[in-house]
């Protein structure tokens, strides 16, 4: 059955915090070392929604199967028109299809809300999936940090991939 994507809404966001709390805790997909809880994804949701930008949920079988969201890259007002994509998917629904559909939309609907530049921020270690995910839907990279981040007791760096919605 294919997935629906649609808008998140508050009834998500204990299933969005359950797959994020999973990345956080289990990998370094994410720098993150404290996984946010659900009042902190309902801040991020009202921020989202209010600046205009995009957060969708892929729903199948009555389940949150994953989500994506874009928000501001920079705060500085000259960076209004770039974001930057964010995508997690529950473990389960990984290899499906799902995370294309989801990255498709996300971006349709960032361009209509007004962003110009997308960027995706992709940890090393064991983001091939996400690498593969952003270069199948036209990101190309734009550059390398090294030794960014720390997790894990490892210093891990980060592939910078860029679209342009234009």
């Amino acid at each position: 059955m294919t997935p629906v994507i649609r808008a998140a809404t508050g009834a998500d966001l204990e299933a969005v915090a359950g797959i994020y709390c999973h990345y956080v805790a289990g990998s370094t997909a994410t720098f993150e070392l404290t996984a946010p809880d659900t009042a902190a994804w309902a801040n991020k949701l009202a921020g989202l929604q209010e600046a205009g930008w995009p957060f969708l949920v892929a729903e199948q079988d009555g389940q949150v199967a994953g989500y994506a969201y874009v928000g501001p890259w920079r705060p500085r007002p000259a960076y209004a028109a770039t974001v930057e994509d964010t995508i997690y998917l529950d473990p389960a629904a990984t290899g499906k299809g799902i995370g294309a559909l989801l990255l498709a939309e996300l971006l349709d609907q960032a361009r209509e809300a007004g962003a110009r530049e997308v960027i995706a921020v992709i940890a090393d270690a064991e983001s091939t999936a996400s690498l593969v995910l952003h270069r199948r839907a036209g990101f190309t990279e734009a550059g390398r940090l090294e030794r960014v981040g720390r997790k894990f007791d490892r210093w891990l760096g980060t592939t910078l991939l860029q679209k342009s919605l234009n």
